[in-house]
């Protein structure tokens, strides 16, 4: 039996993989969120329209939880975890800079999709790693909790980092100004995959954290391992991704209102992630002390943010863009570590893929829905994402009253 000594060491251990991987998450996050920040206004810019924007928004959500059902059944058939994390994050932080090469909106949405695609691809792996390293800490919530704080502090970063490229044009940006700022992302870019390598090299395999982690057959299939808690949450949590508004969708609207213009556009996603990032360290620690039962008042609470960002002025827009970034922390923090304890640890990262395979089709279907409503109707894209948000939460209540959502 481990001694006290021995448990507080095997902490500190998992602390201090969750910590690094939360750093090379703030560089990622300060490179791809950065970009997202101002895609809306840019893909204005070249030409296209509302639906398109809403459109490709959603099919890089697709590509970008879609994939990761090819992914995680890959990391739990081969237990290759650090070279497929490897491989996603080289395509995502290439395809980010990158953006500073484009001349027209198609060629910018195929880096906005495989940028996804490469997000999709790192994923699942990263995520199981992590949960095996939250199984040391003792708390899978205070582990994603934690990394999500540090991968959203990144986040803000990055947008305030191009709303300054942006405030430095002295006037309304124009396309150049949007590629300078992309060509700048390219520091951070090369950040997170030098800490990625220092990563690899110190934790070869993080996996053997949980103690079981070894011990279940990495092809056993996903389905029959997952309790009906589990399909009973991602119908929640599809509903909840369904109603959610792709930012680029949103900057868009700002853009064509002018409700927030210019760096101010930015500086509401910085805003947003920064409510995200320090939301995500409570949520952590609210969902190992109460289970799913914290995802109804956080689902009520969020569900806001369409009003205020809709039909809002400036303080309005940035207050509703506060809830939108709460929304968007609990769904990178409570939402993974809620998966943990539904799938063994040998088969965690298929458990992730299909789960985000599955919110992220909700994902797409609703993002092309609400940018459809959106140039027929704002009041009607309004309502859409609320009335879909509300709809989460009889599934969330039913799987918080399931044993098998235990923490």
């Amino acid at each position: 039996m481990a001694t006290a000594q021995q448990n507080a060491d095997l902490r500190a251990i998992g602390l201090r993989f969750v910590l690094l991987v939360g750093v090379m998450s703030f560089f990622a996050d300060f490179t791809y969120e950065g970009a997202r920040s101002v895609l809306g206004p840019y893909l204005a810019l070249l030409g296209a329209s509302g639906a398109t924007v809403g459109a490709v928004a959603g099919l890089g959500e697709l590509a970008g939880y879609g994939l990761r059902l090819v992914s995680g059944r890959l990391a739990d058939r081969t237990r290759q975890f650090w070279p497929i994390t490897i491989f996603g994050y080289i395509v995502q932080m290439a395809a980010v800079p990158a953006l500073a090469l484009t001349r027209s909106w198609p060629a910018a949405a195929a880096l906005l999709v495989l940028e996804r695609a490469g997000r999709a691809t790192r994923n699942p792996p990263r995520d199981a790693m992590l949960s095996h390293a939250g199984h040391q800490m003792g708390g899978y919530g205070w582990a994603f909790g934690l990394h999500e704080a540090l991968d959203q502090f990144g986040a803000l970063a990055g947008p305030l980092v191009i709303a300054f490229v942006l405030a430095r044009r002295n006037g309304p940006a124009g396309v150049d100004g949007y590629r300078t700022g992309f060509a700048v992302l390219l520091l951070p870019a090369l950040a997170t995959l030098a800490l990625l390598g220092v990563a690899r090299i110190l934790y070869p395999r993080p996996q053997e954290m949980e103690a079981d982690g070894h011990e279940q057959a990495p092809h056993d299939s996903v389905r029959s391992g997952l309790p009906r808690t589990f399909w009973i949450y991602l119908c929640g949590a599809a509903l909840a991704g369904a109603g959610f508004a792709d930012f680029a969708l949103v900057a868009y609207h700002f853009q064509k209102s002018s409700s927030v213009t210019g760096s101010w556009v930015p500086i509401s996603y910085a805003v947003a992630m920064a409510t995200g990032g320090a939301g995500s360290l409570l949520f952590g620690k609210l969902f190992d002390k109460h289970g799913l039962h914290v995802l109804v008042p956080l689902t009520l609470l969020s569900a806001l943010f369409a009003p205020f960002v809709f039909f809002g002025g400036l303080w309005t827009a940035i207050t509703g863009m506060a809830l939108w970034g709460l929304g968007m922390g609990v769904q990178e923090s409570v939402v993974p570590a809620a998966v943990a304890p539904m799938a063994g640890a040998g088969r965690r990262a298929s458990a992730y893929g299909l789960f985000s395979a599955g919110y992220g089709f909700a994902w797409f279907l609703g993002s092309a829905l609400i940018g459809f409503l959106y140039d027929q109707s704002i009041t009607a894209c309004v309502a859409a994402c609320v009335i879909l948000e509300l709809a989460a939460i009889p599934f969330f209540l039913a799987a918080s009253a399931s044993p098998a959502s235990a923490k």
